[in-house]
């Protein structure tokens, strides 16, 4: 199978593929999803993931309330898609946090991945963010859901990153 059509696959396939590595996986699908809020930024974004860079990120409380939806919880399951809305990694969430923006860590932002990876760099990215994309815009006074996760599976590789903490048989990049 040519490198191109190994990454072109379905979520059904996808997870078919994660749950034959990591058998011990729940039957039901996770959520799938992409970072940021364009094709450019989720690539972007994936690709420090898949780089072991990116192990953190936040979302707006208020968006995450906008749409309907429920703040992420530790040990939940998440499938990641690139720009193009191909699944690509399966993360597990490992830590939630929610502050307000000004109380986000260094700590956090270096997780993040972003820029120079400092609080500094962080607040201007986020903020910069918001203000373009949030449903309620932008506040310092904000409560930002911090979220730690760990990268579980990672198509690319076609293996397995780490599972219980312990380093896999999976491809390393």
């Amino acid at each position: 199978m040519s490198h191109s059509a190994k990454l072109d696959v379905t979520l059904d396939s996808f997870w078919g593929r994660v749950r034959s590595r990591i058998p011990d996986l729940p039957e039901a699908m996770p959520e799938a999803w992409a970072f940021g809020a364009t094709p450019e930024h989720a690539d972007d974004l994936l690709a420090l993931v898949l780089a072991g860079t990116k192990t953190g990120t936040a979302s707006a409380l208020w968006d995450i309330e906008a749409d309907d939806e429920s703040v992420p919880e530790v040990g939940e399951l998440s499938i990641i898609l690139d720009g193009r809305g191909r699944p690509r990694a399966l993360i597990e969430t490992t830590a939630i946090d929610i502050v307000p923006f000004s109380e986000v860590t260094a700590e956090h932002a270096h997780s993040e991945g972003e820029g120079d990876r400092t609080l500094a760099a962080w607040r201007e990215i986020h903020e910069r963010f918001w203000q373009e994309h949030g449903r309620r815009g932008f506040s310092f006074e904000m409560p930002v859901v911090c979220e730690r996760f760990r990268l579980l599976f990672d198509l690319e590789g076609e293996g397995r990153v780490s599972v219980s903490g312990d380093e896999s048989q999976g491809t390393s990049r």
